[in-house]
């Protein structure tokens, strides 16, 4: 996968940074996305995720992870093209926006290493980017299952 990782902190360390893009690209291959999909983290602080929160959720208040799938809109006309032009366009599921203070928080709270609660709001987020949902108890049977299957597989168990 092409993952675009942006550090808006300034403080991230290049581990954890490999350690993003090592975990997604495990949950592409776990998923079986094309080899050439694109997508983007950002990493930031309570103060920006909430503010992007307030603006595109009407929450004002900091949250752990959000995601911006990138979807088919039902209502505009397809754009048709050749399978081989086709072949050639990378598929962009979308973007994830991560609070790195929530990551620390959340860790801390929960017991565990801070890598392994930035794996977990990775992989999660990722879900949603491909569809997953959990707000409803059928959809929480198919994604918690899924992500806790990805991070052990990974390697990253609580």
């Amino acid at each position: 996968m092409d993952i675009q990782i942006y550090d808006h902190t300034d403080q991230e360390p290049a581990e954890n940074l490999s350690l993003i893009q090592n975990v997604l690209n495990f949950a592409g291959d776990y998923l079986k996305l094309a080899s050439n999909t694109e997508m983007s983290v950002t990493l930031m602080h309570n103060d920006e995720i909430q503010q992007i929160n307030k603006t595109y959720r009407q929450v004002d208040r900091a949250t752990d992870v959000i995601s911006f799938a990138i979807e088919d809109d039902a209502d505009e006309d397809p754009i048709i093209l050749d399978e081989e032009l086709a072949e050639e366009i990378a598929p962009n599921i979308g973007d994830l926006m991560v609070s790195v203070d929530k990551v620390k928080e959340q860790a801390e709270y929960l017991g565990h290493s801070y890598q392994r609660e930035l794996g977990f709001l990775c992989v999660h987020g990722f879900l949603h980017l491909n569809g997953y949902d959990h707000m409803k108890p059928e959809d929480q049977k198919i994604m918690f299952p899924l992500q806790k299957e990805i991070l052990n597989a990974y390697g990253l168990k609580k």
